[in-house]
């Protein structure tokens, strides 16, 4: 292989490197450009967001983390002590890790926004296959005078919990005994109501007064 080749595999590798550590932390729009035609100090940039200084900080940290894994040289950070914008220096790959607003004011798309790289995004890791050892079922060894100590203790503990037949046949000749006495009727009185009695009205005796007749006068 050339050394040109051996160089572009080197720099696949380590911007392969840096997504995987921004994605490891859920970086919003990653987006990678070729900058070879612009720039003799580096061949790519590439630009990400953070929703806080928090994250801002903690995709730095994944990225400086991820590229040192891959077998590269430590990165230079700055910007970190704020987190609105953070630049990863990975040699010929920088990183700009920049909040929403800041990233829309400077607009660097529009500065090494010539030749977008396609990138496949959310790339599969290698799954590590876990060997199970198989578990030997252990069995207790239970001494027969353990079973009878436990089967006399479930015992009593039912004879607390429910009563005896003795106890039963008192409560039902109690109840059959309750059953038979017939309750006693309470008599409601009846309460008679005399009517009024009518009397009559006494009649008033009219006087008559007699009528006198006039004399009869002669000649």
């Amino acid at each position: 292989m050339t050394t040109t080749t051996l160089a572009k595999k080197d720099i696949q590798k380590l911007q392969r490197a840096i997504v995987d550590g921004l994605e490891d932390v859920k970086a919003h729009d990653i987006q990678v450009f070729d900058t070879e035609h612009l720039s003799a100090l580096f061949e790519r940039v590439i630009i990400a967001s953070g929703t806080s200084n928090r994250q801002t900080k903690a995709l730095a940290a994944s990225v400086r983390d991820a590229v040192r894994d891959s077998g590269f040289a430590k990165p230079r950070v700055e910007g970190e002590t704020n987190g609105e914008w953070i630049i990863v220096d990975c040699g010929q790959v920088v990183v700009h890790v920049m909040q929403p607003n800041f990233r829309q004011y400077y607009n660097l798309e529009e500065l090494w926004g010539d030749k977008p790289v396609r990138l496949k995004f959310g790339a599969t890791k290698p799954v590590v296959n876990e060997v199970v050892k198989p578990t030997k079922d252990k069995k207790e060894s239970v001494k027969p005078e353990g079973n009878l100590k436990r089967s006399n203790a479930a015992k009593k503990g039912v004879q607390k919990a429910f009563p005896s037949k003795a106890q039963v046949k008192k409560t039902l000749a109690a109840k059959s005994a309750a059953a038979k006495v017939p309750a006693k009727k309470t008599t409601v009185k009846k309460v008679t109501v005399n009517a009024p009695v009518r009397t009559a009205a006494k009649k008033t005796p009219v006087k008559k007064t007699p009528v006198r007749k006039a004399a009869t006068r002669t000649a």
